[in-house]
């Protein structure tokens, strides 16, 4: 059974990572949350669910105004060309549904499936947002923090430059 958003608050607890979660109208896409944004401090991500040929799954959590060259990401990761994977596979494997794919998902990852990416642009944000578990709330947490969280979960923390992609 995937976590709840109090099962994740709980485990924010747990690891001494504070945050702050402000409900809203569910938003689907960068462009539906803008207004939204604009009232709370800090870098707001898009969050792309991928995979390879090969069947390597990659969570990337950008800065919602970057642009991300995608066609150019695999060769930086030594991956082959990514693709976004089905709702299905983000349902099983992340635990959540399309329009709610989150860093916070990481902890539905129990078999350490997905390679986590981080936006340079993003982490440069002394505060960054996600949804938690759900599309209808953003959460706040220190940047610091959110390279303890995924730790937490049992994965590495990398962090790529999209604007040095080539």
């Amino acid at each position: 059974m995937p976590a709840s958003p109090s099962d994740l608050f709980a485990f924010l607890d747990l690891h001494g990572i504070g945050h702050r979660t402000v409900q809203h109208a569910a938003t689907f896409t960068v462009a539906e949350g803008r207004d939204l944004k604009a009232t709370l401090p800090g870098g707001h991500s898009k969050n792309l669910f991928m995979a390879d040929k090969t069947g390597q799954l990659v969570l990337i959590s950008a800065w919602a105004d970057n642009q991300l060259r995608l066609n150019a990401l695999h060769r930086r990761l030594g991956t082959r060309r990514l693709s976004f994977t089905s709702g299905d596979k983000l349902q099983e494997v992340l635990g959540v549904p399309p329009g709610s794919v989150t860093p916070f998902a990481l902890m539905n990852d129990t078999q350490g499936q997905v390679r986590f990416i981080a936006d340079a642009a993003l982490m440069a944000f002394e505060t960054v947002n996600f949804h938690p578990l759900v599309n209808t709330a953003t959460t706040a947490i220190a940047r610091a923090d959110l390279e303890r969280f995924v730790r937490a979960t049992d994965h590495d923390f990398e962090i790529v430059d999209f604007t040095r992609l080539i």
